[in-house]
């Protein structure tokens, strides 16, 4: 009878869902690097741990240090909406020294590959901080929803270095015959969750969340807005289900950053509340000339019936069929 170890089966898991993915269309170069990574390690893991092959040992730590790099590519391509360079190259550093390690300091591994997910865990959670809502290539249908598997993706590289100081401390206290079971367990399950929270970037969709309670607009902010509302009332961009931040931003020859700040600021609200709040009206008259509520949502630009519902309620306060069956239409709040 054929038995596939766990990291295994969930390599064949990422794989699988990645070519179902590929099959629906393009797929984000970053996020390929990140789930093939994933997927390599657990076979790679699996080759060593379970069915003992020398040769998968010795390619295993640098396996393992292409994780983290995939993910920071991942996050700044699909993410950040930057093209990969050829400066990235640099990226392999890590898995270089892990080779080289390899042969001449093993033991300095202990120690290399843990400060690698850390070091690019707490990277990516310092870019999100700094760039908060402001992901240029997510979909404002996402809401705050990216930023939060961006942070998972970050927190599964710490957890991951974690892991791998609980094997250390294994090999220290003698119990080398548990080290196996910790890394099919923890080392796959991280994979995983890599490979699937990956996966789920290519078109989330999800709530958006609270910001920081905004300082007083600038003239230069009021300005910005003021073209921006303009330009979502006469290009009415927000039919397009895709519309991301940077494509706005483009569009008003501004920084992702300064558009997404005027927002904040001017109408207390994040880019994407401001946006689905714009779809909300659209869907609004369209229920009020007697569209269905999945005509008025899909005209609308949103994607979703769950993310729909949801915005629809947060701007009217009712569900779409109950404002749709009520006999006092009233104005729908501007944004």
């Amino acid at each position: 009878m054929l038995a596939l170890p766990i990291s295994l089966i969930f390599s064949l898991i990422l794989l699988f869902l990645l070519a179902s993915l590929r099959a629906r269309g393009p797929v984000v170069a970053g996020l390929v690097l990140l789930v093939a990574a994933n997927v390599l390690q657990g076979a790679v893991n699996a080759g060593a741990q379970y069915y003992g092959i020398a040769a998968m040992r010795a390619v295993q730590p640098v396996s393992a240090m292409l994780v983290p790099p995939a993910a920071w590519l991942a996050l700044v391509t699909a993410g950040l909406d930057r093209a990969l360079r050829p400066r990235d190259v640099l990226h392999l550093v890590g898995p270089a020294l892990a080779l080289i390690c390899g042969f001449a300091l093993r033991d300095a591994l202990d120690a290399l590959i843990p400060a690698a997910y850390l070091g690019y865990g707490l990277a990516i959670l310092l870019v999100l901080r700094r760039a908060g809502h402001a992901l240029p290539r997510a979909r404002l249908s996402a809401g705050g929803r990216p930023a939060l598997l961006w942070a998972a993706i970050a927190a599964g590289l710490m957890l991951s270095a974690a892991s791998d100081l609980v094997i250390v401390a294994v090999q220290l206290a003698g119990r080398t015959d548990l080290q196996p079971l910790i890394v099919s367990i923890t080392g796959s399950l991280v994979l995983l969750g890599l490979g699937l929270l990956g996966i789920s970037m290519q078109d989330d969709t999800g709530p958006s969340a609270e910001e920081a309670a905004p300082t007083g607009p600038s003239e230069d902010d009021a300005d910005l807005f003021a073209r921006l509302d303009a330009h979502m009332t006469s290009r009415r961009p927000w039919t397009d289900p895709d519309l991301t931040l940077g494509q706005l931003a483009r569009r008003l020859h501004v920084p992702v950053k300064q558009l997404s700040s005027a927002v904040n600021r001017c109408s207390g609200e994040n880019i994407s509340r401001y946006v689905n709040a714009h779809r909300v009206r659209a869907a609004c008259e369209a229920l009020r000339s007697g569209a269905s509520v999945t005509t008025a949502m899909l005209d609308a630009g949103f994607a979703t019936k769950s993310n729909f519902n949801r915005e629809f309620n947060r701007v009217t306060g009712m569900a779409p069929s109950e404002w749709q069956a009520s006999a006092a239409f009233g104005p729908v709040q501007r944004p």
